[in-house]
């Protein structure tokens, strides 16, 4: 006995309304075809996130290892992409950085998700004082500029990869509820929802079956978008000296200190970092553009 592959019913054109078994694959295919800029986006986000788990395999260096003979050589054959002032491969530290930076954000993404499900999620379905009180909390930390609350939540907590997580997530989670609070309030006063309600359905059911499914996507698209922008984040943080502390590299703490000091001995200890970060950032935010104009049934067919 074979296994058949993965199929999913879509009409036919032939005006007949019969319906056509198609491999699953057809849809990766058709979204690669529809939207190039983000397939490329999700083939760079990929390539990172493979970089990022096999570093201590591919990586021609450790990240630490020094070497005074070569500091501040330009790309060679030994060094694809040279050495800073400490004879480190830069390379090998761009490889081990996108192990800190991809984690960090990546973490930041599902903690900003959770906690944007708990706050908009509850007020827009409760409503009433509840949300009212914890709306006033939210414009309030709203009013605060994003990078200057986590520097000083990061001061408070510690500069591990762990708190940094915590505090990115806790920035973009607050901003992202508004947006979460808006889709719950659309979607709870919709007719499948009352029916279910009338029929004696639980609120923890209505939240769960009716209401949850039916604002993933945009949680989805919000989650790729923000990939981005917690990508900077932390970059800024490590750039301000308050990312993971050295020697452990990350991109945004290739671009500090050392290498803004030696960037005229040796350009490349800013060229590499700042076009793997810029690269990688372009790519997470055409990603999370694609996801939205395929999820989000408003844009479908218009772009």
């Amino acid at each position: 006995m074979t296994n058949a592959p993965a199929t999913t019913a879509i009409p036919t054109d032939d005006g007949f309304g019969e319906v056509k078994l198609r491999p699953q694959g057809n849809r990766i295919l058709r979204f690669a075809r529809r939207k190039p800029l983000a397939a490329f986006g999700a083939t760079i986000l990929t390539l990172a996130a493979l970089t990022a788990l096999f570093a201590p395999y591919i990586a021609p260096y450790g990240f630490n290892i020094t070497s005074l003979g070569d500091r501040l050589i330009g790309p060679s054959p030994a060094h694809w992409l040279g050495t800073d002032e400490l004879g480190r491969d830069l390379m090998s530290r761009l490889m081990y950085g996108a192990r800190v930076s991809i984690t960090i954000s990546l973490g930041a993404v599902f903690i900003a998700s959770m906690l944007s499900l708990l706050i908009g999620g509850t007020t827009g379905y409760f409503g009433g004082t509840y949300d009212t009180l914890l709306q006033r909390v939210v414009d309030a930390w709203l009013a605060l500029p994003g990078l200057v609350t986590a520097i000083i939540l990061v001061g408070l907590f510690g500069q591990s990869v762990f708190w940094l997580m915590i505090v990115i997530g806790m920035t973009g989670g607050v901003q992202q509820s508004r947006v979460v609070r808006s889709a719950v309030l659309d979607v709870k006063h919709r007719p499948y929802v009352e029916a279910a309600r009338s029929l004696g359905a639980t609120e923890l059911r209505l939240m769960l079956r009716h209401i949850l499914p039916n604002i993933m996507p945009i949680l989805i698209v919000l989650s790729s978008t923000a990939l981005g922008g917690y990508i900077l984040t932390e970059a800024g943080l490590s750039f301000l000296g308050y990312g993971v502390p050295p020697p452990t590299p990350t991109w945004g703490g290739m671009l500090a200190g050392s290498a803004v000091q030696y960037m005229v001995n040796n350009p490349s200890m800013v060229i590499f970092p700042g076009i793997v970060l810029a690269l990688t950032v372009y790519s997470a935010n055409m990603f999370g553009d694609g996801l939205r104009d395929v999820l989000d049934p408003r844009l479908r067919g218009t772009r």
